[in-house]
């Protein structure tokens, strides 16, 4: 997976702070006396009504829901609420998993409407339900920066989808007078790798180590010219966690 490098004292893992003590980063704190420093290097915002409409997108027209994360259904139903259009009882939701699926009881009376969820997190898994609904009208809700290889799929199995950008990922601004001295860097999206060269553009890798979550995130990393030194997942690193555990157990 990798060479040995350094000793790792504190890392930068780029998402928001675990919410209970007990997560797998606290653990390896106390296991290797490690400093985990927890700061998200991006954030999620809205499009506006107006770059919406820029999209010539009307909501009426659409019979169902396609939603691959929690975050595109709050965007739904938010530029639903900004444009005024009452989301009818008849509205269909195609859900990426039961976890995103049991989500839209934020919004909605779960029970009233049809949801439909993918076992394995995967969309093919929801063609047969689609093709059992052939007058269905299905809107995909994405970001500015996504995968098109599940529309891909979806047109080469004749279910047509009409993809419909929400919201969008920028890079937040890194604190100012915040030291920039880690040992160790973990990184999960894309966003997150042009957020750092941003924040950064003259840093230099130099032995810093730079583990990152997902074959995007690796194939971004390499081509701004950093070295990946973990990757996760992977048949022996089923999360980025344990990857970096392992790092930690075997370093000098």
């Amino acid at each position: 997976m990798h060479d040995i490098m350094k000793k790792v004292k504190k890392i930068l893992v780029s998402q928001p702070r675990p919410q209970t003590e007990r997560n797998p980063y606290a653990e390896m704190e106390k296991m290797f006396g490690v400093e985990c420093d927890f700061q998200q290097l991006i954030q999620v915002e809205g499009l506006s009504v107006r770059e919406f409409r820029d999209q010539h997108i009307y909501l009426e027209d659409y019979t169902a829901i396609i939603v691959n994360s929690r975050l595109g259904i709050d965007h739904f139903f938010r530029i639903a609420e900004e444009t005024r259009f009452s989301v009818p009882d008849t509205m269909h939701y195609y859900c990426i998993s039961e976890a995103v699926g049991n989500y839209l009881q934020k919004y909605i009376q779960y029970r009233k409407r049809k949801v439909f969820t993918a076992e394995n997190n995967r969309f093919e898994d929801l063609l047969p339900a689609m093709h059992r609904r052939p007058q269905e009208k299905y809107l995909m809700v994405l970001s500015d920066v996504h995968n098109d290889d599940d529309l891909n799929m979806f047109a080469e199995n004749k279910v047509v989808v009409k993809p419909c950008i929400l919201y969008r990922t920028v890079s937040t601004k890194w604190p100012e007078n915040k030291p920039f001295d880690y040992d160790m860097i973990v990184l999960f999206t894309p966003s997150g790798v042009a957020a750092l060269r941003k924040n950064f553009p003259n840093w230099e890798q130099g032995d810093t180590v730079i583990a990152c979550f997902g074959a995007n995130t690796a194939a971004a990393l390499e081509e701004a010219g950093f070295r990946v030194d973990i990757k996760a997942p992977s048949a022996k690193y089923p999360s980025i966690t344990t990857a970096v555990k392992d790092y930690l157990e075997n370093q000098e």
